[in-house]
């Protein structure tokens, strides 16, 4: 019942969690959008406003007219619509969703059972929290010390690609595979929305008491906000690929995942920075931005080459079945036998999915349940590789090879 709750619960946080990160990151990309192509107020009384930009626009059902004012606008409207609760309930579901497939199953998920030195499960965990914090510690006493010196935007960008080098080296030798790139995820989508908590919203809120009180705004808050935001939407595009890539087993299993993260993530920043420029392109303001585009994309093409798998050869006849040799053969059929694969299965799945544990409400300790759940297992085990969890019970790629001929030969598993 237990695992059952926890599906459901999974199932349900990654729903509102994809959701909400929809919103936040679109959001996100409007604002970047919509700095970027502002055009300098043409009305006379928008000028003496304050207006510092505009941007006409047809959308939907009807034309619209933002504006943005330098500093302040010279009145403070009735109605004024705040952007945070996208990023905060982005975080705190995404939070609850690591703490119940990751934290909650640490040992099976945050610790290589197949290593001997591996940490325990309160370890892993205080290890993983770690992460998240440290990483905002540093990050942010990086924007404070360096963001509003000369050449601040580049020395920071600098020193943040390299903590982001040296975390994700870091991550990959501390955890699984599939943990570490998960963890990258967490620990930038952490920073993105305590820039929001810490900096954004507390900067705003001081501008607009100072302008109910009719004080003088000072410039810094929006200033800091911006270079915050500007990161955060920097971040977006690695941070994305980090969560999606845990659902690929030859990804984060790759003997250089660390590098294989780097290079990924950097070339989703580099994309998005030719993004970033590309509006303000249109109207002159910037170079073309397309290199930055032509950079990321042959990062990806680089390692999609350096990646490749190598030629496999051919099996041969009746050989043994690594792990599975004490399995006799039952028939000319041989390596697609179901009593191989079934002794396959026992060896390395029974551990999770047999009579005592049930992980996900699936058992594979009988013939009909394999055959009822053959597609799952041909994908997890064969085609995505990602079960065994971490390979933990080290499964080989002959007795992958094994239940992926006893699939294609139609799933057998009567006599």
């Amino acid at each position: 019942m237990e695992s059952y709750i926890l599906d459901w619960a999974n199932l349900l946080l990654r729903w509102l969690h994809v959701i909400t990160a929809i919103a936040w990151v679109g959001s996100s990309f409007y604002f970047v959008f919509l700095d970027s192509s502002l055009t300098p107020p043409v009305d006379d009384d928008l000028k003496k406003q304050g207006v510092s930009g505009e941007l006409w626009a047809v959308h939907g059902g009807g034309f619209y007219h933002p504006v943005k004012f330098n500093v302040s606008p010279p009145k403070l409207p009735d109605h004024l619509h705040w952007f945070y609760w996208e990023s905060y309930t982005t975080w705190l579901s995404g939070f609850a969703l690591l703490t119940v497939s990751y934290l909650w199953n640490a040992k099976i998920y945050l610790v290589n059972p197949a290593d001997p030195n591996a940490m325990g499960s309160a370890a892993a965990i205080a290890s993983a929290l770690a992460f998240l914090v440290v990483f905002w510690l540093l990050y942010d006493g990086i924007c404070r010390v360096f963001g509003q010196k000369k050449n601040g935007d580049a020395t920071v960008g600098a020193m943040v690609l390299v903590l982001v080098c040296i975390a994700a080296f870091l991550a990959c030798h501390i955890f699984p595979g599939q943990a570490a790139f998960l963890l990258m995820g967490a620990m930038l989508a952490t920073s993105m929305s305590a820039n929001v908590f810490f900096w954004i919203i507390p900067g705003q809120r001081t501008v607009v008491k100072a302008l109910k009180e009719g004080q003088p705004v000072d410039p810094i808050h929006g200033k800091r906000g911006k270079q915050r935001s500007v990161h955060n939407t920097y971040f977006t595009l690695p941070v994305l690929f980090a969560m999606l890539s845990n659902h690929y087993g030859w990804l984060y299993s790759h003997e250089l995942n660390w590098l294989v993260l780097i290079l990924m993530m950097f070339a989703g920043a580099a994309i998005r920075q030719f993004f970033v420029m590309r509006h303000g392109y249109k109207l002159g303001r910037n170079g073309n931005p397309l290199p930055y585009a032509l950079v990321g994309v042959a990062v990806i093409v680089g390692a999609i080459v350096w990646m490749r798998p190598a030629p496999v050869a051919a099996p041969v006849a009746n050989a043994p079945v690594s792990g599975a040799g004490s399995v006799e053969k039952t028939g000319a059929s041989g390596q697609n036998d179901f009593k191989a694969v079934q002794a396959v299965l026992e060896q390395r799945c029974y551990m999770c999915h047999g009579a005592a544990v049930q992980m996900k409400n699936l058992r594979l300790d009988s013939p009909d349940s394999v055959k009822q759940h053959a597609q799952a297992i041909y994908q997890q085990a064969v085609v995505q590789k990602l079960m065994p969890m971490n390979n933990a019970t080290g499964i080989t790629d002959a007795e992958r090879a094994l239940i992926g001929k006893w699939f294609e030969a139609g799933a057998p598993t009567g006599p």
